[in-house]
């Protein structure tokens, strides 16, 4: 079974490319290419969007990774990344 990345587990349109991009811009989440992003199986930062800051969650943007990891944990898209990928997760991408 393919790995989704959080734009297409949430369906938000925000990735590059995305149906919604033109009315609500691009996620920086789908631009973390190069940068570590390819993390828990993922495209760019489609795995790890909870350590993306700025990310646009929730109808908004979210803040720093120190901000927003209360509710990230709690999200059904972290939850269900941390149990795929087991005791591989990654909770932040490393270089």
């Amino acid at each position: 079974m393919a790995k989704l990345n959080c734009w297409e587990f949430k369906k938000c349109g925000r990735q590059e490319g995305g149906e919604k991009v033109k009315e609500l811009g691009v996620c920086p989440v789908s631009r973390m290419a190069g940068r570590g992003g390819e993390v828990n199986g993922g495209k760019s930062g489609g795995r790890v969007c909870w350590a993306v800051a700025g990310s646009l969650c929730g109808g908004k943007v979210q803040g720093s990774f120190a901000e927003k990891l209360a509710n990230c944990v709690k999200c059904e898209f972290y939850l269900a990344v941390r149990n795929e990928e087991g005791k591989d997760f990654k909770v932040f991408p490393m270089k």
